[in-house]
């Protein structure tokens, strides 16, 4: 298939681009580099440097694309809480623009990067497509909003409609010759972060809460590895259904504590990790697990690599090459 990836430049965007060529596929990537990186993007997908507000310009009916897969986003729950406008123009705004032009060039299939954060606080645990949509901040808030727009499309214009919503994604894509993983600026996530820790690069690693109702007072949260993910976007792409829009939940289905992932990394790197407590984040659930039993059974897709220790060590393996190359 002739494919649009946006946010290719990014994270997760240029594993999954990278995934889609080496299955055959020809990849146009839409990215503002906003938060991406040039050199993440592989050499054999075409570039398009560009907001996805103006995706129009690519995405015409002349070009002949038989997917879309949108990873385009801002992702900071934090950053949406103060500055929410960011994320409805960006996230949502930009969204629709690029469902529009996807609809009126005519594209059948369209894969969308949603997210855990469109169920808030869970009443139970694992959650479930079925689970209520409550989100507690602004970025989950614009990204249900998207989900609802798809469903909408497939059911008036017969759009094959698939959103994945994540859990916590991590770890890195490594290749002879090719080491894709996690890096931003600022860095949010709680496991790069440990690893600059880990690397001397931060003095300590600040927990945002120690009294939430789990077992050490940290959120808990479902890490999953950044190829286990890649893999369900093309699994999407090859079963989409015209007219209908399906939402798969994307975790192991294990929840692991702040202080959990903080001592793997320490036993991964060897090296000590301070930490401190910092009040709660704002909008921050005390926790999310994944029910991914709906991705299993439908996407026949299943974690190759589901276990912590294998997520952080892939991860400090890429920190470490960007180490050497002074990167980091």
């Amino acid at each position: 298939m002739k494919l649009l990836v946006t946010g290719g430049a990014g994270y997760i965007g240029s594993v999954v681009t990278r995934m889609l060529l080496d299955a055959g596929h020809q990849v146009v990537v839409l990215d503002d580099l906003r938060t991406g990186y040039p050199e993440a993007v592989a050499p054999e997908a075409t570039f398009v440097q560009a907001s996805i507000h103006d995706a129009a310009e690519v995405l015409t009916p002349e070009a002949g694309f038989d997917g879309v897969v949108h990873l385009a986003a801002l992702i900071a729950a934090g950053e949406s809480m103060v500055k929410p406008e960011l994320y409805w123009a960006n996230n949502t705004v930009g969204s629709l623009a690029l469902l529009d032009a996807a609809r009126i060039a005519g594209v059948p299939r369209f894969v969308f990067s949603s997210t855990a954060a469109v169920y808030g606080n869970p009443t139970s645990l694992p959650i479930a497509e079925t689970a209520h949509t409550l989100p507690t901040n602004t970025y989950g808030a614009t990204k249900l909003a998207v989900d609802f727009a798809l469903a909408s499309m497939a059911t008036a214009h017969g759009l094959a409609a698939v959103s994945l919503r994540y859990f916590n994604v991590a770890g890195a894509y490594l290749r002879p010759g090719i080491a894709l993983g996690e890096r931003h600026e600022p860095e949010t996530h709680l496991i790069p972060i440990a690893l600059q820790v880990a690397a001397g690069r931060r003095e300590k690693l600040q927990l945002f809460g120690d009294d939430y109702p789990t077992l050490d007072g940290t959120c808990v949260r479902d890490y999953i590895h950044i190829e286990d993910l890649a893999r369900a976007h093309l699994l999407a792409l090859e079963t989409a259904r015209p007219g209908e829009h399906r939402v798969f939940n994307l975790g192991n289905g294990n929840g692991f504590t702040n202080l959990q992932v903080v001592e793997a990394v320490r036993e991964v790197t060897g090296h000590p990790v301070p930490t401190e407590t910092a009040p709660r984040r704002s909008g921050d659930p005390a926790e999310l697990v994944a029910s991914s039993d709906r991705a299993r059974t439908e996407l026949g897709w299943t974690p190759a690599k589901p276990g912590l220790p294998e997520i952080v060590s892939d991860a400090w393996t890429f920190y470490q090459a960007r180490l050497q190359d002074g990167q980091a």
